[in-house]
């Protein structure tokens, strides 16, 4: 069921590439040093370019908002400003490419509310099963609460990726538990999807995670960091990418997007989905 609500959301089976888009800090954050409409404008240009080099889905997130809190933590201005970004990129995203959010860190329940608001078509959630250590500390799972609040506010067309062992968190409290064990978590609890990771941003995942995984759960398993035109072909197996930092000038999720390595890197990837 899974697997083919990701292939009508995404019109591909593998392979499909997901473009970051960074929003710049927002009203309230240390790093900020842009009014809204600024915001607004950075995030469509790069959304401009994912519809010119044909993208096959968009996730935007706040990621300059360092240091990040947890959900309880969130103020209201950052759920404001992330509906009015998402919104206008959608209207820029072609309607048959699907959009998703991500707030930082673990607003796994005000991305499904933006995702509403929006019409986006996926979340990506932080600690959807299992507690971990993050940089923001201790982190619990969400998922009851989370796919009851989908279903109370009548977005359950809205998909849920998890991500698994994830980035930037120790993993010390769950170390008796494989990823392969965790993603059967995550399909046992319902998730559309999981997500695997590197240890940091930018960070290469490992590609025999992604085969064992693939092997004992029927789910969707997308790469979350570290797929490069170099690696890439190590990856194909999976359902989706995203990619960030390779995108970005110097291979730095800070750097600008760059419209020829997101056209390079999709004219590859659909090369190698046709072999």
């Amino acid at each position: 069921m899974a697997l083919s609500r990701f292939g009508e959301v995404f019109r591909c089976s593998r392979g499909a590439v997901i473009g970051m888009i960074h929003v710049k800090a927002l009203p309230g954050t240390p790093m900020n040093h842009h009014g809204v409409e600024e915001l607004v404008e950075m995030a469509c240009s790069q959304a401009q370019i994912y519809k010119e080099a044909e993208i096959d889905g968009v996730l935007v997130e706040n990621m300059f908002d360092l240091p990040y809190v947890k959900q309880s933590f969130l103020g209201p201005e950052v759920i404001a400003c992330m509906t009015r970004v998402c919104g206008e990129v959608r209207n820029i995203i072609p309607k048959k490419v699907p959009c998703g959010v991500q707030i930082l860190a673990g607003g796994n329940q005000e991305a499904l509310a933006v995702s509403k608001a929006c019409g986006l078509q996926f979340i990506r959630a932080e600690c959807f099963i299992f507690s971990h250590v993050a940089d923001e500390g201790l982190m619990d799972g969400c998922a009851g609460p989370l796919l009851r609040y989908r279903r109370a506010i009548g977005a359950e067309d809205v998909l849920v990726f998890a991500d698994i062992k994830k980035k930037h968190s120790a993993h010390s409290i769950t170390s008796d538990v494989t990823i392969v064990e965790t993603a059967q978590a995550a399909n046992f609890f319902l998730a559309d999807g999981v997500i695997i990771t590197g240890s940091a941003t930018g960070q290469e995942a490992d590609h025999t995670q992604l085969h064992d995984v693939l092997q004992n759960v029927d789910l969707p398993v997308l790469i979350g960091s570290g797929v490069t035109k170099t690696n890439v072909h190590k990856f194909m197996d999976a359902n989706g990418f995203i990619v960030g930092s390779h995108f970005k000038t110097g291979g730095r999720w800070t750097g600008e997007l760059e419209y020829d390595k997101v056209k390079s890197f999709t004219d590859l990837v659909k090369s190698l989905r046709a072999n």
